[in-house]
């Protein structure tokens, strides 16, 4: 405060002196004041208004995204063994049946000629998907008469781009999320590999066999598919947004208190061997503990030893 009257002083005596310098001025203030007194001016130090957010100790997984259908994971079909006419439909759409059930009559006779009824059976137990056959309809044995979804497996048949190939392995996991139930994650792993490349489009076919739990996911239905290729566990953490890449350096700015005034903030800025980025997350190989405060708006202008405001410190900011 004392520096800005004396600005004040020096400034005013300068306007009315009209013959003096500003020397002589000085020289004035400095007697006015006290000859033993020493005059400092403070020079300003700017302090910059940064958001912050902890780096944290987590998993971090990599993966490939992907679509397709939802299919059953056994799908039959039942036929007759006797060309004939249908007479008996027992069963429906939607219905579960079981091995050995009745699920169509039909009636092999032929003009002049009359033959005990032929009953076709279910060959495995599951959920009746469709219905071809309809009663007064002539079917032979190459005709189906019902298909037959087996039990509550079900499985996505995916294409994957031919430069991803060397990342699939069998039962590797696999998060599924669909528009019918917004919010869910279903849970799956790969089953199938194709051993052959598609030429045409250049990708491969794999099948992720789905764990349909309350049986909520249908055949047809549209999946998302994150396959997860690498799981890190216990590695740090950072949003990738706070990292500066500048003149073939890689860092961040840790936010720490100024020694010589403990009521300031200061930034450090500290190199950093970045890993693999996933979705905007960062993994620290080297440079960075856990729990160390970076900043991660507000860093582009900074330098080290800046000394910083924290408007706002992020917990976690986009790394849960």
């Amino acid at each position: 405060m004392k520096s800005k009257y004396i600005l004040v002083i020096l400034i005013t005596a300068v306007i009315f002196s009209g013959c003096d310098t500003i020397k002589e001025t000085y020289g004035k203030v400095k007697e006015t004041l006290g000859k033993d007194k020493k005059i400092e001016m403070i020079r300003e130090i700017p302090i910059f208004a940064v958001n912050t957010t902890l780096a944290i100790k987590g998993q971090i997984n990599d993966y490939i995204s992907l679509s397709g259908d939802i299919y059953s994971g056994s799908t039959v079909d039942v036929y007759s063994e006797a060309a004939g006419k249908v007479t008996q439909i027992y069963t429906a759409v939607g219905r579960s049946i079981r091995r050995g059930d009745r699920v169509a009559a039909i009636d092999p006779s032929r003009p002049g000629m009359t033959f005990r009824q032929s009953v076709a059976t279910a060959p495995i137990s599951g959920t009746v998907i469709a219905v071809p056959a309809q009663i007064g309809m002539t079917v032979s044995q190459a005709v189906p008469l019902i298909r037959i979804s087996g039990g509550s497996g079900l499985e996505i048949r995916l294409n994957i781009a031919e430069r991803f190939i060397s990342k699939m392995a069998m039962n590797l996991p696999c998060e599924i999320t669909l528009d019918a139930w917004p919010g869910e994650i279903f849970h799956g792993s790969v089953s199938e590999i194709s051993p052959t490349v598609d030429p045409v489009s250049r990708t491969m076919e794999i099948r992720v066999t789905v764990t349909n739990t309350g049986s909520r996911l249908k055949q047809g239905m549209f999946a998302k598919v994150k396959i997860i290729t690498e799981r890190k566990n216990n590695i740090v953490k950072i949003p990738a947004s706070s990292v500066i890449r500048r003149f073939g350096e890689e860092y961040v700015y840790v936010v720490e208190k100024d020694s010589s005034d403990p009521n300031f903030n200061i930034v450090k800025k500290r190199n950093i061997v970045p890993g693999i980025l996933i979705d905007g997350v960062l993994e620290v190989q080297n440079g960075l503990a856990p729990d160390e405060e970076i900043v991660i708006r507000g860093q582009t202008l900074l330098d080290d030893g800046s000394r910083v405001n924290v408007i706002e410190r992020i917990a976690q900011i986009g790394l849960n």
